[in-house]
């Protein structure tokens, strides 16, 4: 099912306003942060019925409600990936990853989203770059139980050989 040129424009002037929109802001709401987790929960269960388009709808308003939220940008990319819409799950990864390292550079002793960014990285395709951020997590936090477990584990190349993961990755 390839998405038809009606459908891509729409993605991109979606997109478009979604960014442009998180631009502009300066705080999240308490109400727009239950919007978006509203709005994130029924994507959830509209990914269980696999009704894709569905949940990149309501995820997309996700993101526009809190665009700081890097878990919504997230799924937003794996439901694009899931449609086939590559461009849009690249745009909507990258800003997971934009978002993972303001978190990390604004606390560096929070291993999670250093962790998130290799991960990140790989469903990008750029194992490279995945394989740099993971020596930085073990070199920069040598005694962290995640890092170790992270790297100890080879979970890049678990993921680089699971099924479920290259089909959600570029």
């Amino acid at each position: 099912m390839h998405p038809t040129p009606r459908r891509l424009l729409f993605s991109f002037f979606l997109l478009s306003a979604v960014l442009l929109a998180g631009c502009s802001r300066k705080e999240v709401t308490a109400l727009e942060r239950k919007q978006g987790a509203s709005f994130s929960s029924e994507a959830d269960f509209a990914v269980t019925l696999r009704d894709y388009a569905r949940a990149e709808g309501l995820l997309a308003q996700a993101v526009q409600v809190c665009p700081d939220t890097r878990e919504y940008w997230l799924s937003l990319g794996i439901v694009r990936r899931r449609l086939d819409n590559r461009s849009g799950a690249k745009a909507a990864y990258e800003q997971a990853l934009e978002l993972a390292r303001d978190v990390y550079r604004r606390n560096s002793q929070d291993t999670q989203p250093l962790l998130q960014q290799a991960y990140i990285l790989a469903l990008l395709g750029r194992m490279d770059d995945a394989r740099d951020v993971q020596a930085k997590a073990q070199k920069d936090h040598p005694d962290d139980r995640g890092v170790r477990i992270f790297v100890e584990g080879h979970q890049l190349d678990q993921l680089a050989a699971d099924p479920g993961f290259k089909a959600i990755s570029l």
